[in-house]
């Protein structure tokens, strides 16, 4: 069975065709099927059936709009979510603010910023997750609310009880690479260590300095 796509994550395939050449054009403001479809040189027909699709998504939302004499024109428009479908470079900005805190304040200051980032980060993502009480729960309601953030991650146990945290994938892996300590040992680690609630862990790899997956350890004791 196919897997229905996540709406609030971006989905860079919707770009590719006919599809994406509609999201880009609703960029540029509203418009009907009709314009779509002289635009794009399409049938209206085919242009209702892409922008129908769409509002599946929550990507598009329709609304009538009078203009003139006569019934109403339905127009759509972009929903904050079909925004969010376009390629953004927010590891280009993260990099430019690390690099400006390095060179104006020092690396202390720098790691006192970002692991109070982590730890904001972590108290909005977690708002509407209850607590756990073991240490398995805790992990489990982390997976959760790591993938939430766009990170592929799961639980793995060994035999002796131990829990890891595997992250297969880095939301912020080209800032990671580029400041290691800031973005893996600080900033991440205070992410992770809040959204544990009160449990310590322990980085055994890390994507930002070059291992395939990121491994957190947790502390039982």
């Amino acid at each position: 069975m196919a897997t229905k796509p996540n709406p609030t994550e971006p989905d860079t395939s919707v770009l590719e065709g006919t599809r994406g050449k509609v999201l880009g054009e609703l960029a540029a403001g509203p418009k009907t099927a009709r314009e779509l479809s002289r635009v794009l040189k399409i049938q209206e027909s085919a242009a209702r059936g892409h922008l129908d699709r769409l509002e599946e998504r929550g990507w598009v939302v329709p609304a009538f709009r009078r203009e003139g004499v006569g019934r109403p024109r339905k127009r759509y428009a972009l929903t904050a979510l079909g925004q969010e479908q376009f390629p953004k470079k927010y590891d280009l900005m993260v990099d430019a603010i690390v690099d400006g805190l390095l060179a104006h304040e020092g690396e202390g200051y720098a790691s006192a910023i970002l692991a109070e980032a982590g730890e904001r980060v972590a108290r909005i993502v977690a708002q509407d997750i209850v607590a756990g009480r073991t240490h398995e729960e805790k992990a489990r309601n982390l997976v959760t609310l790591l993938n939430r953030l766009g990170f592929q991650s799961h639980v793995e146990k060994s035999p002796d009880g131990r829990l890891r945290i595997v992250r297969t994938n880095c939301v912020f892996r080209h800032s990671a690479l580029s400041h290691p300590f800031l973005l893996c040992d600080v900033f991440d680690k205070h992410l992770t260590e809040t959204l544990l609630g009160e449990v310590g862990i322990d980085l055994e790899d890390s994507i930002g300095r070059g291992g395939l997956r990121c491994s957190h350890l947790i502390q039982l004791a």
